[in-house]
């Protein structure tokens, strides 16, 4: 069962921006949010996401059809 929330928390890396920047950012506190909507990922499974290049996810997002993305909802102003 586990894999199956690593594969849905990849998809979620690669669609959607917000999540893809706060991962970057600060990635446990990223996949505990996850996690606290009750999905759950094993100790070996948090650390091999940590440990993944973060240039991955955004080299494999940037292939994705913009279709498959959610919109980022922060306008870029501050």
């Amino acid at each position: 069962m586990s894999q199956r929330n690593v594969e849905l928390f990849i998809g979620r890396l690669l669609t959607d921006a917000d999540l893809r920047q706060r991962f970057i950012d600060a990635p446990k506190p990223a996949i505990a949010d996850f996690c606290e909507q009750g999905w759950e990922l094993s100790r070996g499974e948090i650390d091999a996401l940590v440990e993944t290049d973060a240039r991955l996810w955004f080299l494999a997002a940037s292939g994705l059809p913009s279709r498959l993305q959610r919109c980022s909802l922060k306008s870029g102003k501050n």
